[in-house]
């Protein structure tokens, strides 16, 4: 699979919808009255939106269906995985901030990875939701959506959870660690 034709294979497909399956039938807490098969039809019937579900997966996001958007038919997966996704750590916020480093540089940057999986980083209030569901985070920690004006002074947000509480921090966007990542949202 290349990721230019964002297609996968029959094979690739069926074991992302049986891996998703398991995991959402395992976790119902996350989507109380939520039916699988209206998922999945949903799914199938973008193959861009499977392919972005599939590169969540492979970088360690765990993701799961987190809500159903009344509004557009949406169903919302956020990335689960009790950590922030280990195939998206060590990155720093954006490429401008990538840019700005003159020494011992990222491989890459948490906007432009979520960019190209088709994903957005989650929102201060999205992860904020997502930790009324279970406890995550509670090792690591994951840039969020950084406010335009934070941004622009050299600032980015990040958050995690410690002493059941979510902490909101702030950084300069070019540090990275390898205990930071990222988690995305995803509208299907």
């Amino acid at each position: 699979m290349t990721k230019k034709n964002k297609e996968l294979s029959p094979e690739q497909r069926e074991e992302l919808l049986r891996t998703l399956e398991a995991r959402f039938e395992k976790n119902m807490h996350r989507h109380i009255g939520l039916e699988w098969a209206k998922v999945q039809a949903k799914i199938e019937a973008n193959t861009e939106k499977l392919w972005s579900l599939n590169e969540m997966e492979g970088t360690g996001g765990e993701p799961d269906v987190v809500g159903h958007d009344k509004k557009t038919g949406e169903y919302i997966f956020y990335d689960c995985s009790p950590e922030s996704p280990k195939g998206r750590r060590s990155v720093c916020y954006d490429r401008k901030a990538l840019e700005s480093r003159k020494k011992h540089k990222p491989e890459n940057n948490a906007i432009d990875m979520a960019t190209a999986m088709g994903i957005e980083l989650l929102t201060e209030d999205q992860y904020r939701e997502l930790q009324k569901l279970e406890n995550f985070d509670m090792k690591t920690s994951s840039w969020v959506q950084t406010p335009a004006n934070i941004r622009k002074l050299g600032g980015a947000i990040f958050c995690d959870c410690r002493y059941d509480t979510v902490f909101v921090y702030h950084n300069g966007a070019e540090s990275y660690y390898a205990a930071r990542g990222f988690r995305g949202s995803l509208g299907v």
